[in-house]
C-alpha cells in the first residue's frame, strides 16, 4: 500500500464520517489474523501501518529469556540485544517478519475491512436517522409484498409493514405512496429494521397533530385514543384555553381537517369527544353519537352504568358492541348500558322527563 491508500482513507473520513485512525486500527487488527492464517503461524505479531506513507510492516513479538523453550514465542537475551542493546529479561522484543508478498494480502484485507466499516457506518447513520422517528409518521413507496409483510421504501432503508398491521380497507400495489406509523426501530446484525403499522392508535393521534395547528401548538391536548382500525375510532380532546373549542378545532371549518384524516384512513369513522374530569360527563361524551339520560358511577369497581332512551339503546351499544367497547377503551371505565325501560324494570328507576344529559362530541363518517 502507499500514499494513495492513505489519501483514500482521508477521503472516506471526509465523505462518510469514519475516522481514518479507526479504519487503520481495524485494518491492522484484521492483518494480524490474515498473517497468521496465510503463513500458518501461532506466534504473536503486531502489524504497523505508517500513517503517512502507508507502508506496512509485520513484527513478531517475543519474550526475552535466558533459555528459549518455544522459539515462536521467545527469544534469547543475547539475540535480542543484537536487535536492541537495551532489551532486558522479560521484555518484549519485536523482530520484523514482513513477508515479501504480504502487500497483496494486505490490499485485499484492507479493502474488505474498509467496505465492512463503511456498511456499518451507513447502517449507523440510518439507524440514528430513524430512531428519532419511532412513534412518528413516515411516507414511503410500496416495493413488494410476501405472504406476511408489505415492504416499503423509505429512501435510505426498506421498512416492514406486517399484513396484520394493515387495515381491512387497505389495498396497496407496487409504486403506491403510503403513510404509516413507526412502532419499532431495531439495530440488527443485518442493519436497521423498521417496523410500521397502519392500525396503531398512534397513527390517528399523529394525523390529528399534523392536521390541527392547535394540537401541534399545545393549546388543544389529545387525552385518549381508542381505535378499531378501518371501522371506527374515538378521540378525546381537551383545551387548555377556555376560549378554544377542542372539538371544533379538530373538525375544522366545514369539517375539512377531520375529513382529511378520514380520507387517509380509507373512510374510518371518527368520533371526536370532549374530555372531562367529571366521569359522568366524560362517559356520556364517549358514547357519542348516542344520547345519554343518566350516568351512575361506581368508583370501587371503576364501572359506570349508563341509561339511555329506549330508542337509542342499539345506537349506544353499536354494531356488535363496537360503540360501547370503544367508549370503555377511551375512558378506561367499564360501561354497562341500559335503556330507560330496562333500568325501570331492573332497578325500579322511573323514566326521566327532563331530557338527556348535555354531551359535547361529534361523529364523523
Amino acid at each position: 500500500m502507499s500514499m494513495d491508500f492513505i489519501e483514500a482513507l482521508q477521503e472516506i473520513e471526509r465523505d462518510k464520517g469514519i475516522a481514518k485512525e479507526v479504519l487503520l486500527e481495524a485494518i491492522e487488527a484484521a492483518l494480524i489474523s490474515s498473517y497468521k492464517r496465510n503463513f500458518n503461524t501461532a506466534q504473536n505479531v503486531r502489524v504497523d501501518i505508517n500513517r503517512y506513507t502507508g507502508v506496512i510492516r509485520v513484527y513478531a513479538r517475543k519474550t526475552v529469556v535466558d533459555e528459549v523453550l518455544d522459539p515462536r514465542l521467545e527469544i534469547a537475551a543475547e539475540a535480542a540485544r543484537e536487535i536492541n542493546p537495551h532489551y532486558q529479561i522479560d521484555d518484549i522484543a519485536e523482530i520484523e517478519v514482513t513477508p515479501r508478498d504480504f502487500g497483496r494480502i494486505a490490499a485485499q484485507t484492507a479493502k474488505q475491512v474498509v467496505m465492512q466499516r463503511i456498511r456499518e457506518a451507513e447502517r449507523g447513520l440510518v439507524y440514528n436517522a430513524f430512531i428519532d422517528k419511532e412513534e412518528d409518521i413516515v411516507n414511503g413507496i410500496v416495493q413488494r409484498q410476501d405472504v406476511r409483510n408489505l415492504f416499503v421504501d423509505l429512501g435510505k432503508v426498506e421498512a416492514v409493514l406486517p399484513l396484520t398491521e394493515m387495515m381491512p380497507t387497505d389495498k396497496f400495489k407496487h409504486g403506491d405512496r403510503i403513510k404509516a406509523f413507526i412502532t419499532k426501530v431495531e439495530n440488527t446484525t443485518k442493519g436497521p429494521q423498521i417496523i410500521m403499522s397502519r392500525t396503531h392508535p398512534g397513527l390517528l393521534k399523529r394525523l390529528f397533530e399534523l392536521e390541527v395547528p392547535e394540537i401541534y401548538d399545545g393549546v388543544v391536548e389529545i387525552r385518549s385514543v381508542a381505535r378499531e382500525a378501518g371501522f371506527r375510532s374515538k378521540i378525546a380532546v381537551h383545551s387548555r384555553n377556555d376560549e378554544v373549542d377542542p372539538v371544533g378545532s379538530c373538525v375544522g371549518q366545514k369539517g375539512i381537517r377531520v375529513q382529511t384524516i378520514v380520507t387517509e384512513l380509507k373512510g374510518e369513522k371518527i368520533d371526536i369527544v370532549r374530555w372531562s374530569e367529571n366521569v359522568e360527563e366524560y362517559v356520556a361524551n364517549a358514547l357519542s353519537p348516542s344520547k345519554v339520560v343518566e350516568v351512575i358511577v361506581f368508583e370501587a369497581e371503576k364501572m359506570a352504568r349508563v341509561i339511555v332512551p329506549d330508542y337509542q339503546l342499539s345506537l349506544a351499544i353499536g354494531i356488535k358492541g363496537q360503540n360501547a367497547r370503544l367508549a370503555a377503551k377511551l375512558t378506561g371505565w367499564k360501561i354497562d348500558i341500559k335503556s330507560e325501560t330496562q333500568a325501570e324494570q331492573e332497578y325500579g328507576r322511573p323514566k326521566t322527563a327532563s331530557g338527556t344529559m348535555h354531551q359535547d362530541s361529534i361523529s364523523i363518517d
